[in-house]
Formats: structure tokens, sequence, C-alpha cells
């Protein structure tokens, strides 16, 4: 836990960071892109993984740095330091946790819509600032959500953050850990997934016969596979924490869950839990030629360069390269 966690602490804050510059320029408003793009519909995956990325940066700034002085220095919680060790801990992982793999499913969600060949489902796309109210809708509902961990975690004698209310502590198990966490966002990536991922096998059909679309089906092609491979690392790592968790509700007053095994699998199932937040960008960077060129422009400074946010391939003012950026 402390040398992987320290490594996934470093990595992830930076990638992240990336993140949040690279989708803050795909989201920018419709005025900055080409006339024909109608509505703002086309930005909103660009939206859900911009805020999907600030929570995912809160995950790792604080509750992975306490997760690695926990599990891994076995530091003890007190009275003193109950509410920034324990209460807000707990309450900032959940909501931004939550947070973040919501806007995942409904980005997931919106590159279904987007790439069906069905104008009804298309039409289903909400516009740019429909898409923003539903965002802050999702942060505000969560938040209220979260309120009663603050209420109801305390510490136990052994020094240990711990719900004492046991009827909030099987509502916690079972439907934030296992539902919320594990089994919900676990069925949807994989359903919507698959479905967008057959989509994509029909466009890419098309594409060979009508070699004019090229530039705008490659980079849809390139972000419904970015957030393919996204939602299949989130059902990956939350396969174990969720085992885990349902572990804890079947043998909660069980001796075995403190053994040395059991603790092993408690480590290891957490490292995998936070490598969602920390791999995000190098998912999206070793998949996505667009986000991969707009990233080392950004590390390499490089200016007087014309972005293009949504489907058009467009010239690089330096006529070095074209790039294509969603």
């Amino acid at each position: 836990m402390i040398y992987a966690g320290i490594i996934m602490y470093i990595f992830g804050t930076i990638g992240n960071i990336l993140n949040i510059w690279v989708f803050y320029i795909w989201s920018r408003s419709p005025k900055h892109s080409h006339k024909h793009h109608k509505s703002g519909r086309t930005s909103n995956s660009s939206l859900y993984l911009l805020a999907s990325s600030i929570a995912n940066l809160f995950v790792i700034i604080y509750p992975l740095l306490t997760r690695i002085m926990f599990d891994g220095y076995q530091y003890r919680v007190t009275k003193s330091n109950l509410f920034i060790l324990c209460k807000l801990r707990y309450y900032v992982l959940h909501t931004f946790d939550l947070i973040s793999l919501t806007c995942i499913c409904l980005a997931t969600f919106d590159r279904y819509l987007i790439s069906s060949r069905k104008v009804r489902l298309r039409e289903l796309s909400t516009r740019r600032q429909r898409t923003k109210l539903i965002i802050l809708f999702i942060i505000c509902s969560i938040g209220i959500h979260s309120i009663p961990i603050i209420i109801y975690y305390d510490v136990s004698t052994l020094g240990q953050c711990a719900i004492l209310s046991t009827m909030y502590l099987y509502y916690y198990l079972y439907i934030i850990q296992i539902f919320f966490h594990g089994i919900i966002p676990i069925i949807f990536l994989s359903i919507f997934g698959f479905l967008t991922f057959q989509q994509l096998k029909k466009i890419e059909r098309r594409h060979r016969r009508r070699r004019r679309l090229h530039g705008g089906i490659s980079s849809e092609k390139q972000l419904s596979r970015m957030l393919l491979l996204m939602s299949m690392a989130i059902i990956l790592s939350s396969i174990p924490y969720c085992l885990e968790q349902c572990l804890n509700v079947m043998f909660i007053r069980d001796e075995r869950l403190k053994s040395s095994y059991f603790y092993l699998y408690h480590v290891i199932s957490h490292i995998l839990y936070y490598t969602n937040p920390v791999s995000s960008f190098y998912v999206y960077y070793i998949s996505t030629p667009n986000f991969r060129i707009l990233v080392q422009k950004i590390l390499f400074c490089r200016r007087h360069v014309r972005y293009v946010v949504y489907y058009e391939v467009k010239a690089v003012a330096s006529s070095q390269s074209t790039s294509g950026i969603m």
C-alpha cells in the first residue's frame, strides 16, 4: 500500500490535472467550433468527462492519501482528528467517487445515443445547457445523499473509522458499497458498452462504403473506444472491491475477516479500487490519438494551434501535422 499508493498518488494527480485541461478545451462553447455543429449536443461526453476528472482529482488528493496512512502506516484515528480523517474523508470519497462513476455512465450512454443509426435515439442526447444542469443535479443529489456519512461515522475502540449505527451500517454496505459502487455501474457499463461496440462495428462497415465521412467517423470512433476501454477498466477493478463488501455483509461478525489473508485481499481490492481515478488519463492517452496529440501540445507549450472541438479534421497552424479533436 505504501509503495503502490504513493506511485498512484503522484501519477494520478498529474494525470487528472491533464485530463481536466484537455476536456476543458474539448468542452468549450460551440461558438469556438465549426458553424455546422448545432445545439451543442456533441460536447456532452466531454462535459461529463470533465466533471468525472475533477471528481477523480478530489478522490486522489484526499481519500487516497489517508488510505495510505491507514493501511500503509497503521495510522490511528482519535477524537481530535475524527472529523478530518474519518467523517470528512469518507464523505469526500463516496461523494466524488459516485459523481465520477455517474458521469462516466452518462458519457457512455451519450455515446450510445450519438452513435445510434436511429434518429429518435440521437435526438435524446441533451443540449449543452441541459447537460450542465444534469451534472449540477448529480453533484447536489449525491452530496445531500452522503451527508449521513458525516453523522454516523465515528472512531472505534481500535482507533479506526467505523459506523456505529447498525441500521445505517447495513444501508451503507448494501446500497452504497455493493449497489452504487459495484453492481449498478458494472451492469450499466457492460450493457451500454456492448451496445455501443455493436453500433461502432456498423459505423465501421458504413465507413468502408463512404470514404468521404472518414474524418467524422474516425473522431467518433476514437471517443467511443476511449469510453469503452475506461468502462472495461472500471468493471474489472470494481469486481474485487464489490466482492469484499459482499463478504463484509455475509460474515460481518466472523473472526475470519480479521485474518492476515483477508487483510491482504482488502489491501489489494482497495488498490484496484483507486485504479479507476488514477488510470483514466493513461487509458485515454494510449487509446485516443486526438487526446494524445492535444496532451503533447499542452506539455510542449505549442501555441497558435487551432483546436477543433467536435468532428472535423482541420490543419494545425504550424502545418506540421493535422489533427481532429473529437
